[in-house]
């Protein structure tokens, strides 16, 4: 494990960069996703941002558990997200916006994941991926498979779960 809780979460948070947008186009070509209408595309690219920072932060927590070091290691890649995101955006209205999404699907993910715990981790894959399905494709949009999405979004938040876990065990 990456000793220093910052160094962690910039890992982590470097590891999001790089990966999370490679995972979004996997999302598009799958077919799974509505019609190519742009504000439809809009609206789950913004709900991928969330699920996948999601993810991040689970794999901080499964690696450091919920202590100050856990807490540490979490300020720093929320620290480094929000460069990220400030590089992205328009200006700072845009950036609030972003950050209360996100905020508010911390919350939302993770009563479901409490929720839905006493199930085991599958069913807390199956049923965080149905959520974010439900936002990517948005009310009016039930005829494209959202549980094949919910499937797909769920299997891609696991892998970045685990791919950062693997990278920060590893230290490289």
């Amino acid at each position: 494990m990456i000793r220093d809780p910052g160094e962690r979460g910039r890992k982590a948070a470097a590891l999001y960069a790089s990966v999370a947008p490679g995972l979004f186009r996997d999302l598009e070509e799958s077919g799974l996703l509505p019609p190519a209408d742009r504000a439809a595309r809009e609206r789950a690219r913004q709900e991928w941002e969330c699920f996948a920072l999601y993810a991040c932060v689970r794999a901080l927590v499964a690696g450091g558990g919920f202590g100050a070091e856990s807490g540490r290691a979490l300020d720093a890649f929320h620290e480094a997200v929000l460069e990220q995101l400030r590089a992205d955006c328009a200006g700072e209205a845009e950036l609030e916006s972003r950050r209360a999404r996100i905020a508010q699907r911390y919350q939302e993910y993770g009563e479901l994941g409490q929720k839905e715990s006493r199930g085991g981790d599958p069913r807390v894959a199956r049923a965080l991926g149905l959520a974010a399905a439900a936002r990517m494709l948005g009310a009016g949009e039930a005829a494209h498979a959202p549980g094949a999405l919910g499937e797909l979004v769920g299997s891609l938040h696991d892998a970045l779960l685990e791919g950062v876990q693997q990278a920060l065990e590893g230290g490289g």
